[in-house]
């Protein structure tokens, strides 16, 4: 009669005949001695993986840090056309922090988008939105060029011909009311990017765009910073000589 092979052998080694066994023993020591030395490979693996994962994930869960910054004065600024501002998008790093918004005050006439405190005065990103290269403004077109695959974005920074897959990213812009000390001052606050209609969503990257299924198929990364609170605006710049 053949054997029962679903019989299951008894757990003692010395049942089983093992070479060395004694009584009582259910573990090898050959197989002990390789459980301490996987278990060992183990922790060593993740002593390594574990602070390497964490350095490389731990940027993507913390928000940049970006404060409302003065870039003006309210007079500086006209509806017919853009003033170039250097603004700080990264703090500490010098030159590398660096960027550029074009800016001027809000038409009513052209920009009909919804307008509220945050978009009195316009300011847009000179990042292209087709891979992210500076674009720059030609006064006489009134135009936006990207030098580098023919980008082509209007007055408003909608996008008007070439590669480009949305209009161009803005910056929330800030007026305190009178009665505080920085009333008068135009100041800048964090990027957003928009749709072709203009609607305002959580920064996303160059490429990436935003109408339809496109909002829902790139959803903005963690680390964008959001808008700060208007506790603890900058105060305006000092006149030398004046104390105010």
């Amino acid at each position: 009669m053949p054997a029962d092979r679903h019989k299951q052998s008894s757990k003692y080694t010395a049942d089983r005949g093992m070479p060395g066994a004694f009584a009582g023993e259910t573990v090898t020591r050959r197989r002990f001695m390789s459980g301490v030395a996987q278990g060992a490979g183990g922790i060593a693996a993740a002593s390594f993986a574990l602070p390497a994962l964490g350095f490389a994930l731990g940027p993507v869960f913390k928000r940049q840090q970006l404060d409302w910054q003065i870039i003006g004065t309210t007079n500086d600024f006209v509806e017919t056309s853009y003033v170039t501002k250097v603004i700080t998008i990264v703090q500490g790093i010098g030159e590398a922090g660096k960027s550029i918004a074009y800016v001027r005050k809000r038409d009513p006439a052209i920009d009909t988008e919804p307008h509220d405190q945050w978009n009195n005065w316009i300011a847009l990103s000179n990042r292209c939105m087709h891979l992210g290269c500076p674009v720059r403004y030609v006064e006489a077109a009134q135009r936006f060029i990207c030098p580098c695959h023919g980008g082509i974005y209007n007055f408003r920074g909608e996008v008007a011909g070439g590669p480009p897959v949305r209009p161009l990213d803005r910056f929330y812009t800030y007026e305190p009311p009178e009665g505080h000390p920085g009333h008068g001052y135009v100041y800048l606050g964090p990027r957003y990017s928009v749709n072709s209609e203009l609607q305002r969503f959580s920064p996303r990257d160059p490429g990436e765009p935003l109408d339809g299924i496109g909002q829902y198929l790139y959803p903005s990364r963690f680390d964008t910073a959001v808008r700060p609170t208007l506790n603890n605006l900058p105060l305006p710049p000092t006149v030398p000589g004046t104390g105010s």
